[in-house]
């Protein structure tokens, strides 16, 4: 048994030690690094960028769909047989090729408003997009101060543990030659042995939560389980963050829904659902719009004349008849000429412009557009609900964590004031058991005492100190330690 214990405790003071070296060696990280480094890598920070940087996108799209459409088509074709020839519109037989271009431009002159407000309403669904990605930053970095603080309470809970090891062992030893000397029962070293074992499970125990908390912590960070991850216990004055918890409460709230995302967002959206109701009620009623035609065409089959040479010329079949004689009416004969012109000569010479204004009355769409501002209009009440949600649970969320904290700050110093006790009597508890004025399970009892009221006192610290980060969350305060 006590070359088992002995062993134990040697592997833990060479685990210990070889880990505080390789932490040496490591980057430390802070708070602040941990929280900065979350906010760049956090998988879902990531994603709500896409979804800020879309919702962007729509107001752009929105804003650039004020000004006129436009469009340009071309074709080309070829004919067989009988057909209309497109430049001249008279029949031909035969085959020709033929060519179309044209270009077309609409504007919306007036539609009650509908483009606008459509651009107020993605305004709107812009800053909402952008107020969610503000509070989920907040949100991941109270997640990561949480964290951080669970990993500090577990580095020191170790320290805590090493320290009874310690104490458990060289206690052990002066008990052995106690034993040794005849002064005290070798019953006494076995209650010690077993109470070193028990020192050194605990020891092991707070090892493995701090690992544990550091891979949550990794896990948080969206960082590399590989990377070399240390951290140092920062100079926390408890004393020093108190007061924050003399604010009223009343006062934290007003000061987080000045700055909070979740509120600024679900106002955003309530003017983003009334912007819709307007665009909607636009669509019940008649719209103004002027469209500008542009067409031209080219066929193979159209020529131009190009000149006459007279060849002779032929009797008609008429005469005249001067009184005495009857002559014959005679006609030339001659043969055209007929040259082809150009496409750019064509389609010139078939250019041809339209500009129309159009007056377009909704009568009946199968109630398509009530049935649309009847659902924006229920969009807009679903929203004034949400906006009314997120400032009720805010409110109960900032008294929560304001009780909370005055209840954390009563639990550490009624934690501080039992570890000073149980301090003293550890001391007093000793210098009997060093005379021999009591006896091993006495002394051993007190000494779990001061074990159990230092490991309560490190627990009422960085449960006060949390209290105090959640405040400082709400106030908007940068988390810091």
């Amino acid at each position: 048994m006590r070359f088992f214990v002995t062993a134990v405790t040697l592997c833990l003071i060479t685990a210990l030690g070889s880990n505080t070296a390789f932490a040496q060696k490591d980057d430390n990280w802070t708070l602040q690094r941990c929280v900065q480094y979350a906010v760049e890598n956090n998988i879902s920070i990531q994603q709500n960028v896409l979804n800020e940087r879309l919702a962007r996108l729509s107001l752009q799209q929105s804003q650039l769909s004020q000004i006129p459409s436009a469009s340009a088509s071309g074709s080309y074709g070829r004919s067989w047989g009988r057909s209309i020839d497109p430049t001249t519109n008279q029949f031909v037989n035969g085959d020709y090729d033929f060519i179309g271009v044209g270009g077309n431009a609409n504007l919306l002159m007036f539609g009650w408003f509908q483009t606008r407000n459509t651009i107020a309403k993605n305004k709107f669904s812009a800053l909402a997009a952008k107020a969610d990605l503000d509070q989920l930053k907040d949100d991941v970095s109270l997640n990561v101060a949480t964290g951080f603080l669970r990993a500090l309470q577990a580095q020191e809970q170790i320290n805590v543990n090493q320290k009874q090891v310690e104490l458990s062992e060289a206690q052990l030893d002066q008990t052995r030659k106690f034993a040794d000397a005849g002064r005290v029962p070798e019953l006494n070293v076995a209650q010690l042995e077993s109470q070193l074992a028990t020192d050194s499970s605990n020891l092991i125990s707070a090892i493995a939560d701090y690992n544990a908390s550091i891979l949550d912590l990794k896990a948080l960070l969206n960082l590399d389980f590989a990377v070399p991850f240390s951290i140092t216990p920062p100079d926390i004055s408890v004393a020093d963050q108190i007061h924050l918890t003399e604010m009223d409460p009343e006062q934290i709230y007003a000061v987080a829904s000045d700055h909070f995302g979740s509120i600024k967002s679900s106002q955003y959206k309530v003017n983003a659902a009334e912007k819709g109701l307007a665009a909607s009620k636009g669509a019940l009623y008649p719209s103004i719009s002027s469209s500008l035609q542009l067409q031209s065409n080219w066929a193979s089959t159209y020529k131009e004349l190009g000149g006459i040479t007279i060849t002779g010329e032929q009797p008609t079949g008429s005469y005249v008849y001067d009184g005495t004689t009857r002559n014959p009416v005679l006609q030339p004969t001659y043969i055209a000429n007929y040259n082809n012109v150009g496409l750019g000569q064509q389609l010139s010479n078939n250019f041809r412009q339209i500009l129309s204004f159009n007056l377009n009355v909704p009568i009946f769409n199968a109630w398509q557009s009530r049935y649309a501002v009847r659902q924006a209009q229920v969009n807009v009440v679903s929203k004034q609900l949400d906006q009314y949600q997120a400032k009720l649970t805010l409110k109960q969320n900032v008294y929560k964590a304001y009780n909370d904290a005055r209840n954390s700050v009563s639990k550490y110093y009624a934690a501080k004031h039992a570890a000073d006790a149980a301090e003293r009597a550890y001391d007093f508890a000793q210098k009997r058991y060093d005379l021999g004025l009591t006896n091993t399970i006495e002394y051993l009892t007190t000494q779990n005492n001061q074990y159990r009221a230092d490991a309560s006192l490190l627990s009422a610290k960085y449960d006060l100190i949390f209290r105090l980060k959640v405040i400082d969350y709400y106030l908007g305060k940068e988390l810091k330690l």
